[in-house]
Protein backbone atom coordinates (compact mmCIF):
# COMPACT_ATOMS: atom_id res chain seq x y z
CA UNK A 1 0.00 0.00 0.00
CA UNK A 2 1.63 3.23 -1.13
CA UNK A 3 1.97 6.09 1.30
CA UNK A 4 -0.96 8.59 1.18
CA UNK A 5 2.37 11.54 1.34
CA UNK A 6 5.50 11.97 -0.50
CA UNK A 7 6.06 14.61 2.44
CA UNK A 8 4.68 15.75 5.65
CA UNK A 9 5.80 19.38 7.17
CA UNK A 10 5.08 19.79 10.71
CA UNK A 11 5.22 23.85 11.42
CA UNK A 12 3.37 25.86 9.03
CA UNK A 13 5.06 29.06 9.92
CA UNK A 14 7.86 30.91 8.54
CA UNK A 15 9.67 27.49 7.90
CA UNK A 16 7.30 25.37 7.49
CA UNK A 17 5.17 27.15 4.61
CA UNK A 18 7.57 27.86 2.27
CA UNK A 19 9.19 24.19 2.43
CA UNK A 20 5.77 23.01 1.85
CA UNK A 21 4.44 25.64 -0.90
CA UNK A 22 7.95 24.68 -2.99
CA UNK A 23 7.71 21.01 -2.48
CA UNK A 24 4.00 21.18 -3.47
CA UNK A 25 4.52 23.08 -6.63
CA UNK A 26 7.15 20.52 -7.61
CA UNK A 27 3.99 18.45 -8.07
CA UNK A 28 4.51 16.22 -4.92
CA UNK A 29 1.80 15.01 -2.49
CA UNK A 30 2.74 17.41 0.68
CA UNK A 31 0.89 17.70 4.08
CA UNK A 32 1.34 20.93 6.13
CA UNK A 33 -0.11 20.49 9.61
CA UNK A 34 0.36 23.07 12.59
CA UNK A 35 -1.40 23.17 16.37
CA UNK A 36 -2.51 26.90 15.30
CA UNK A 37 -5.13 28.28 13.43
CA UNK A 38 -4.27 31.19 11.26
CA UNK A 39 -4.39 33.87 11.90
CA UNK A 40 -2.22 33.30 14.75
CA UNK A 41 0.57 35.23 16.91
CA UNK A 42 3.72 34.02 17.75
CA UNK A 43 6.93 35.59 19.71
CA UNK A 44 9.30 37.12 16.73
CA UNK A 45 11.57 39.50 15.73
CA UNK A 46 9.22 40.49 13.02
CA UNK A 47 11.58 41.84 10.40
CA UNK A 48 12.45 40.52 7.10
CA UNK A 49 15.54 41.34 5.91
CA UNK A 50 15.96 42.43 2.41
CA UNK A 51 17.43 38.51 1.37
CA UNK A 52 13.84 37.49 2.84
CA UNK A 53 11.78 40.28 1.41
CA UNK A 54 13.83 39.03 -2.14
CA UNK A 55 12.69 35.72 -1.73
CA UNK A 56 9.40 36.96 -0.79
CA UNK A 57 9.19 38.68 -4.60
CA UNK A 58 11.09 35.45 -5.79
CA UNK A 59 7.83 33.16 -4.52
CA UNK A 60 5.38 35.64 -5.78
CA UNK A 61 4.18 36.68 -2.58
CA UNK A 62 6.10 40.20 -1.80
CA UNK A 63 3.01 42.28 -4.01
CA UNK A 64 0.36 40.10 -1.44
CA UNK A 65 2.64 41.31 1.86
CA UNK A 66 3.27 44.98 0.32
CA UNK A 67 -0.67 45.33 -0.30
CA UNK A 68 -1.56 44.47 3.38
CA UNK A 69 0.07 48.41 4.21
CA UNK A 70 3.47 47.17 6.02
CA UNK A 71 5.59 50.05 5.72
CA UNK A 72 9.03 49.43 4.15
CA UNK A 73 12.05 50.44 5.99
CA UNK A 74 14.64 51.52 4.16
CA UNK A 75 17.34 52.28 6.83
CA UNK A 76 18.71 50.87 9.88
CA UNK A 77 20.43 53.34 12.02
CA UNK A 78 22.55 51.95 15.21
CA UNK A 79 22.68 54.67 17.95
CA UNK A 80 26.19 54.20 20.16
CA UNK A 81 25.19 57.56 22.35
CA UNK A 82 28.25 59.64 20.94
CA UNK A 83 27.14 59.01 17.56
CA UNK A 84 24.78 57.24 15.25
CA UNK A 85 25.70 54.44 12.13
CA UNK A 86 22.75 55.08 9.50
CA UNK A 87 22.76 53.34 6.22
CA UNK A 88 21.08 51.14 3.58
CA UNK A 89 20.36 47.46 4.93
CA UNK A 90 19.85 46.10 1.08
CA UNK A 91 21.04 46.66 -2.20
CA UNK A 92 19.46 48.87 -5.21
CA UNK A 93 17.89 45.38 -5.78
CA UNK A 94 16.71 44.25 -2.54
CA UNK A 95 16.76 48.04 -0.90
CA UNK A 96 14.50 47.72 1.97
CA UNK A 97 13.08 45.41 4.96
CA UNK A 98 9.56 44.98 6.29
CA UNK A 99 8.19 44.20 10.08
CA UNK A 100 5.05 42.63 9.64
CA UNK A 101 2.43 41.01 12.40
CA UNK A 102 3.34 37.64 12.39
CA UNK A 103 -0.70 37.37 12.55
CA UNK A 104 -0.65 38.70 8.40
CA UNK A 105 2.55 37.24 7.30
CA UNK A 106 1.84 33.67 8.65
CA UNK A 107 -1.90 33.46 6.93
CA UNK A 108 -0.19 34.74 4.12
CA UNK A 109 2.00 32.40 3.59
CA UNK A 110 -0.04 29.30 4.91
CA UNK A 111 -2.72 30.53 2.32
CA UNK A 112 0.09 30.20 -0.52
CA UNK A 113 0.56 26.48 0.83
CA UNK A 114 -2.88 25.74 0.12
CA UNK A 115 -2.45 27.42 -3.35
CA UNK A 116 0.21 25.31 -3.97
CA UNK A 117 -1.84 22.25 -3.96
CA UNK A 118 -0.85 21.31 -0.82
CA UNK A 119 -3.21 19.61 2.34
CA UNK A 120 -3.17 22.08 5.00
CA UNK A 121 -4.47 20.98 8.52
CA UNK A 122 -4.53 23.74 10.89
CA UNK A 123 -5.96 23.20 14.37
CA UNK A 124 -3.79 19.65 14.03
CA UNK A 125 -1.98 18.18 16.84
CA UNK A 126 1.06 15.93 16.61
CA UNK A 127 1.02 12.98 19.15
CA UNK A 128 3.59 10.84 18.28
CA UNK A 129 6.95 10.62 15.51
CA UNK A 130 5.94 7.52 13.51
CA UNK A 131 9.34 5.72 13.37
CA UNK A 132 10.16 1.79 11.95
CA UNK A 133 13.21 0.61 12.21
CA UNK A 134 15.13 3.99 13.29
CA UNK A 135 13.51 5.50 9.95
CA UNK A 136 10.98 7.96 10.60
CA UNK A 137 8.00 7.02 8.32
CA UNK A 138 4.85 9.32 9.54
CA UNK A 139 3.24 11.33 12.53
CA UNK A 140 -0.11 10.19 14.29
CA UNK A 141 -2.70 13.15 15.60
CA UNK A 142 -5.65 14.82 15.96
CA UNK A 143 -7.52 17.97 14.86
CA UNK A 144 -10.05 19.45 17.20
CA UNK A 145 -13.00 18.33 16.15
CA UNK A 146 -11.80 14.85 14.88
CA UNK A 147 -10.07 11.28 16.05
CA UNK A 148 -6.51 10.68 15.56
CA UNK A 149 -5.20 9.52 12.44
CA UNK A 150 -2.19 8.18 11.21
CA UNK A 151 0.03 9.56 8.03
CA UNK A 152 2.77 8.33 6.70
CA UNK A 153 5.45 9.81 4.20
CA UNK A 154 8.28 9.43 2.56
CA UNK A 155 10.11 12.30 4.59
CA UNK A 156 8.66 14.12 7.57
CA UNK A 157 10.13 17.71 7.98
CA UNK A 158 10.38 18.75 11.61
CA UNK A 159 10.07 23.28 11.26
CA UNK A 160 7.87 22.91 14.29
CA UNK A 161 10.01 25.66 16.06
CA UNK A 162 12.92 25.27 19.14
CA UNK A 163 11.54 22.81 20.99
CA UNK A 164 10.71 20.59 17.97
CA UNK A 165 8.64 17.27 18.39
CA UNK A 166 10.47 15.49 15.64
CA UNK A 167 13.74 16.94 16.91
CA UNK A 168 13.26 15.45 20.20
CA UNK A 169 11.99 12.00 18.51
CA UNK A 170 14.78 11.60 16.71
CA UNK A 171 17.96 13.30 18.94
CA UNK A 172 19.44 15.14 16.26
CA UNK A 173 23.55 15.43 16.72
CA UNK A 174 23.99 19.05 18.45
CA UNK A 175 26.95 21.51 17.93
CA UNK A 176 28.34 24.88 18.11
CA UNK A 177 26.07 25.48 21.34
CA UNK A 178 25.87 28.41 23.15
CA UNK A 179 23.43 28.90 26.13
CA UNK A 180 21.19 31.91 26.14
CA UNK A 181 22.67 35.23 26.23
CA UNK A 182 20.31 38.03 26.25
CA UNK A 183 16.39 38.24 26.91
CA UNK A 184 14.36 40.62 25.59
CA UNK A 185 10.95 41.60 25.31
CA UNK A 186 8.70 43.65 23.48
CA UNK A 187 5.19 45.58 22.46
CA UNK A 188 3.49 47.53 19.91
CA UNK A 189 3.12 51.67 20.65
CA UNK A 190 0.76 54.12 18.52
CA UNK A 191 1.94 57.49 18.44
CA UNK A 192 5.35 56.73 17.50
CA UNK A 193 6.32 57.30 14.31
CA UNK A 194 9.94 55.96 13.03
CA UNK A 195 9.37 57.22 9.39
CA UNK A 196 10.68 53.88 7.52
CA UNK A 197 13.90 53.23 10.14
CA UNK A 198 14.69 50.52 12.52
CA UNK A 199 16.13 52.04 15.18
CA UNK A 200 18.52 50.31 17.39
CA UNK A 201 20.09 51.52 20.52
CA UNK A 202 23.32 50.37 22.17
CA UNK A 203 23.85 51.82 26.18
CA UNK A 204 25.38 49.95 28.84
CA UNK A 205 24.25 46.42 29.15
CA UNK A 206 20.93 47.19 27.37
CA UNK A 207 20.33 47.34 23.89
CA UNK A 208 16.45 48.32 22.35
CA UNK A 209 14.87 48.52 19.09
CA UNK A 210 12.04 50.41 17.18
CA UNK A 211 10.69 49.47 14.20
CA UNK A 212 6.92 50.40 12.15
CA UNK A 213 4.68 47.78 11.19
CA UNK A 214 0.90 47.48 10.88
CA UNK A 215 -1.89 49.62 11.61
CA UNK A 216 0.62 52.77 12.55
CA UNK A 217 2.14 51.14 15.03
CA UNK A 218 5.84 50.38 16.28
CA UNK A 219 7.61 47.66 17.80
CA UNK A 220 9.54 48.65 20.55
CA UNK A 221 12.02 45.57 21.64
CA UNK A 222 14.92 45.92 24.90
CA UNK A 223 17.12 43.15 26.20
CA UNK A 224 19.40 42.91 29.07
CA UNK A 225 21.71 39.94 29.75
CA UNK A 226 20.09 36.65 30.28
CA UNK A 227 21.69 36.30 33.91
CA UNK A 228 19.01 39.13 34.57
CA UNK A 229 16.66 37.26 33.22
CA UNK A 230 14.74 35.55 36.15
CA UNK A 231 14.87 38.94 38.62
CA UNK A 232 13.88 41.31 35.88
CA UNK A 233 10.70 38.69 34.86
CA UNK A 234 9.00 40.28 38.37
CA UNK A 235 9.16 43.53 36.72
CA UNK A 236 9.24 43.50 33.23
CA UNK A 237 7.85 46.93 32.27
CA UNK A 238 9.86 48.47 34.76
CA UNK A 239 13.33 46.97 33.63
CA UNK A 240 11.76 47.79 30.18
CA UNK A 241 11.40 51.37 30.51
CA UNK A 242 14.40 51.54 32.64
CA UNK A 243 16.23 50.09 29.57
CA UNK A 244 15.05 52.85 27.51
CA UNK A 245 15.56 55.58 29.62
CA UNK A 246 19.50 54.94 28.88
CA UNK A 247 18.27 57.01 25.64
CA UNK A 248 16.82 60.23 27.14
CA UNK A 249 15.70 61.60 23.57
CA UNK A 250 13.85 58.01 23.02
CA UNK A 251 12.56 57.82 25.46
CA UNK A 252 10.91 61.26 26.00
CA UNK A 253 9.05 59.80 22.43
CA UNK A 254 8.13 57.21 23.97
CA UNK A 255 6.69 59.32 26.88
CA UNK A 256 3.99 60.77 23.82
CA UNK A 257 3.14 57.25 22.95
CA UNK A 258 0.62 54.92 24.16
CA UNK A 259 1.44 50.88 24.72
CA UNK A 260 -1.10 48.94 22.69
CA UNK A 261 -0.80 45.45 23.51
CA UNK A 262 1.13 43.44 26.78
CA UNK A 263 4.39 42.76 26.60
CA UNK A 264 5.62 39.21 24.92
CA UNK A 265 9.13 38.12 24.60
CA UNK A 266 11.68 35.27 25.12
CA UNK A 267 15.11 34.02 26.12
CA UNK A 268 16.67 31.62 23.44
CA UNK A 269 19.59 29.32 23.37
CA UNK A 270 21.97 29.22 20.71
CA UNK A 271 23.18 26.04 18.89
CA UNK A 272 22.98 24.16 15.41
CA UNK A 273 21.81 20.47 14.82
CA UNK A 274 22.15 17.70 11.78
CA UNK A 275 19.48 18.79 9.72
CA UNK A 276 18.66 15.12 8.59
CA UNK A 277 18.56 11.53 8.94
CA UNK A 278 16.24 8.79 7.82
CA UNK A 279 12.73 9.84 6.46
CA UNK A 280 13.34 13.00 8.65
CA UNK A 281 14.40 16.70 8.09
CA UNK A 282 14.90 19.92 9.88
CA UNK A 283 14.26 23.60 9.10
CA UNK A 284 13.98 26.85 10.57
CA UNK A 285 14.60 27.39 14.50
CA UNK A 286 14.45 23.33 14.71
CA UNK A 287 17.67 22.96 13.31
CA UNK A 288 19.35 26.29 14.06
CA UNK A 289 18.72 28.68 15.92
CA UNK A 290 20.84 32.18 17.49
CA UNK A 291 19.87 35.01 19.68
CA UNK A 292 17.14 37.31 18.31
CA UNK A 293 19.64 40.80 18.85
CA UNK A 294 20.11 40.58 15.13
CA UNK A 295 16.71 39.95 14.25
CA UNK A 296 17.64 36.66 11.48
CA UNK A 297 15.08 34.39 12.27
CA UNK A 298 12.67 35.10 9.28
CA UNK A 299 15.69 35.21 6.69
CA UNK A 300 17.15 31.53 8.39
CA UNK A 301 13.87 30.08 8.07
CA UNK A 302 13.24 31.29 4.46
CA UNK A 303 17.23 30.11 3.64
CA UNK A 304 16.16 26.76 4.75
CA UNK A 305 12.38 26.45 3.35
CA UNK A 306 14.76 26.71 -0.17
CA UNK A 307 17.67 24.73 0.96
CA UNK A 308 15.51 22.09 2.41
CA UNK A 309 13.02 21.52 -0.54
CA UNK A 310 15.70 21.61 -3.03
CA UNK A 311 17.53 18.60 -1.49
CA UNK A 312 14.30 16.46 -0.74
CA UNK A 313 13.26 17.16 -4.47
CA UNK A 314 16.94 15.67 -5.85
CA UNK A 315 16.25 12.75 -3.09
CA UNK A 316 12.49 12.20 -4.40
CA UNK A 317 13.43 12.82 -7.88
CA UNK A 318 16.38 10.46 -7.70
CA UNK A 319 18.47 12.89 -9.13
CA UNK A 320 20.78 12.89 -5.84
CA UNK A 321 21.21 10.26 -3.06
CA UNK A 322 19.14 11.45 0.05
CA UNK A 323 21.98 11.47 2.13
CA UNK A 324 23.99 13.51 -0.37
CA UNK A 325 21.57 15.95 -0.88
CA UNK A 326 20.87 16.62 2.39
CA UNK A 327 24.90 16.78 3.29
CA UNK A 328 25.06 19.33 1.09
CA UNK A 329 22.06 21.13 2.59
CA UNK A 330 24.01 21.20 5.78
CA UNK A 331 26.66 22.34 3.94
CA UNK A 332 25.33 25.42 2.85
CA UNK A 333 23.22 26.42 5.66
CA UNK A 334 25.94 26.15 8.00
CA UNK A 335 28.71 27.94 5.49
CA UNK A 336 26.16 30.72 5.17
CA UNK A 337 25.41 31.24 8.62
CA UNK A 338 28.20 30.65 10.49
CA UNK A 339 30.03 33.78 10.36
CA UNK A 340 26.87 36.14 11.80
CA UNK A 341 25.95 33.32 14.25
CA UNK A 342 29.67 34.32 16.11
CA UNK A 343 29.01 37.94 15.58
CA UNK A 344 25.41 37.55 16.96
CA UNK A 345 26.53 35.79 20.05
CA UNK A 346 28.92 38.23 20.08
CA UNK A 347 26.05 40.82 20.27
CA UNK A 348 23.63 39.24 22.45
CA UNK A 349 26.32 39.46 25.71
CA UNK A 350 25.63 42.86 25.26
CA UNK A 351 29.34 43.93 26.54
CA UNK A 352 31.17 46.83 25.36
CA UNK A 353 32.56 46.95 22.12
CA UNK A 354 36.37 45.65 22.49
CA UNK A 355 38.54 48.56 21.52
CA UNK A 356 39.56 47.29 18.27
CA UNK A 357 35.78 47.34 17.40
CA UNK A 358 35.26 50.72 18.95
CA UNK A 359 37.76 52.15 16.64
CA UNK A 360 36.59 50.54 13.68
CA UNK A 361 32.64 51.95 14.63
CA UNK A 362 34.58 55.25 14.90
CA UNK A 363 35.90 55.40 11.39
CA UNK A 364 32.64 53.90 10.09
CA UNK A 365 30.92 57.01 11.20
CA UNK A 366 30.46 59.13 8.90
CA UNK A 367 31.29 57.02 5.53
CA UNK A 368 28.25 56.60 4.14
CA UNK A 369 29.75 53.64 1.91
CA UNK A 370 30.77 51.95 5.07
CA UNK A 371 27.87 53.13 7.13
CA UNK A 372 25.76 51.50 4.34
CA UNK A 373 28.27 48.56 4.85
CA UNK A 374 27.78 48.29 8.70
CA UNK A 375 24.19 47.83 8.06
CA UNK A 376 23.86 45.16 5.86
CA UNK A 377 26.17 43.16 8.21
CA UNK A 378 23.27 43.29 10.64
CA UNK A 379 20.71 43.08 7.80
CA UNK A 380 22.39 39.82 7.07
CA UNK A 381 23.00 40.96 3.46
CA UNK A 382 26.53 40.74 3.76
CA UNK A 383 28.12 38.41 5.92
CA UNK A 384 30.85 39.20 8.30
CA UNK A 385 33.71 38.12 7.01
CA UNK A 386 33.12 40.58 3.98
CA UNK A 387 32.62 43.19 5.95
CA UNK A 388 35.38 42.52 8.83
CA UNK A 389 37.73 41.59 5.51
CA UNK A 390 41.31 43.49 6.49
CA UNK A 391 41.55 44.94 2.63
CA UNK A 392 37.80 46.64 3.67
CA UNK A 393 38.73 47.90 7.50
CA UNK A 394 42.40 48.92 5.90
CA UNK A 395 39.95 51.02 3.08
CA UNK A 396 37.64 52.40 6.27
CA UNK A 397 40.43 53.40 8.79
CA UNK A 398 42.46 55.29 4.90
CA UNK A 399 39.82 57.27 4.42
CA UNK A 400 38.55 58.28 8.10
CA UNK A 401 42.78 59.19 7.84
CA UNK A 402 42.33 61.38 4.70
CA UNK A 403 38.80 62.07 5.34
CA UNK A 404 37.65 60.86 1.49
CA UNK A 405 34.75 59.02 3.03
CA UNK A 406 35.31 56.85 0.11
CA UNK A 407 35.54 53.59 1.68
CA UNK A 408 33.64 50.50 0.01
CA UNK A 409 31.74 48.34 2.22
CA UNK A 410 30.09 46.22 -0.54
Amino acid sequence: MGKAFDVIVMGARCAGSPTAMLLARKGYRVLAVDRASFPSDTVSTHLVHPRAVNALARWGLLDRLIATGCPPIHTYAFDFGAFTIAGAPGTDKDAVAYCPRRTILDKLLVDAVAEAGAEVRQGFVVEEIMIEEDRVVGIKGRSKHGGTVTESADVVVGADGRHSMLSEAVHPEHYREKPPLCAGYYSYWSGLPTDGRFEVYIRDRRAFAAMPTHDDLTLVIAGWPYAEFADNKRDIEGHYLKAIEQAPHFAARLRRATREAPFAGAAVPNYFCKPYGPGWALAGDAGYNRDFITAQGILDAFRDAELCATAIDQSLSGARPFEDAMAEYQRIRDADVGAMYDFTCDLATLEPPPPELQLILGAVHGNQAAMDGFARLNAGTISPTEFFAPENIEAIFAAAATGTQRASAS
